[in-house]
Order: structure tokens, then sequence, then C-alpha cells
């Protein structure tokens, strides 16, 4: 029988780290850690992104991630954890169990930006190019 979008999510969950907001919070200014919003563009610019936070969409993570593919980002390529977030940590939970398959130290937000909106932690606006 065919997986559900939810159960992936909880299968990734049992496998992956997820920071709770207090200790997200925590770490935004920890130059060991790199945040990685991973929403689409369009929410970025809605509601902007958890202040000094790069982006990396979804549909390119992997792509991003990998150094022998054309798109890598050298971001990828440092000794850092990297900390995932969308809207709600479902995408992020996906995202967090590829990173750390292709051999990142990798986590993801309990609750993602929406929980970090509630918290009032920092956020940056995003401004159309």
């Amino acid at each position: 029988m065919p997986l559900t979008s939810q159960q992936m999510i909880k299968n990734a969950e049992a496998e992956i780290e997820t920071l709770d907001i207090k200790s997200a919070l925590a770490n935004v200014n920890d130059t060991s850690f790199t945040y990685v919003d991973i929403r689409d563009i369009r929410e970025l610019w809605r509601e902007g992104k958890i202040s000094g936070a790069s982006h990396a969409p979804r549909g390119m993570l992997e792509f991003w991630i990998d150094p022998k593919s054309p798109y890598h980002r050298e971001m990828f390529a440092e000794d850092k954890t990297f900390v995932f977030y969308c809207a709600s940590a479902w995408r992020s939970a996906l995202a967090t169990l590829t990173a750390q398959q292709m051999g990142l130290k990798a986590c993801h937000i309990s609750g993602g930006f929406t929980a970090w909106k509630e918290a009032s932690g920092p956020i940056d606006t995003v401004e159309k190019k």
C-alpha cells in the first residue's frame, strides 16, 4: 500500500532531530548553525524569513546539497548543522531526512515558521527582485 504524506512525515520524524522553538531561538546567532528556509519564494515575500536564514527552495534542495551536481551551493559544503524550516514543519521534516541521507548534520524546527512568529523570533523581510 502506498504511503501517505503524513506517514512519510511521521517516518522522517522518527529518524531526525527536532529543535523545540526555545532551542531554535537560542541557536539562531550561533555560527555553527545555518538556518535554511525551504519555503516557496512567494511565502518569503509575503511573510519574511528567520533573521539571517538562507533560502533553498525545497524543489532544488537535493541538487544544491550534492557536490557533484551542477547546481551545488557551497554553503552546503560547510561544516555546520543545518536547521531547516518551512511553514508548519512538514516539508522541513522530509527535507531534514533527505539532508541527513546526503551526509549533512541537519535538524528542523518544531512548528516551523509559524511557531517562530508566535514566539516573536526575529524576522527579516524579503523583497521581490
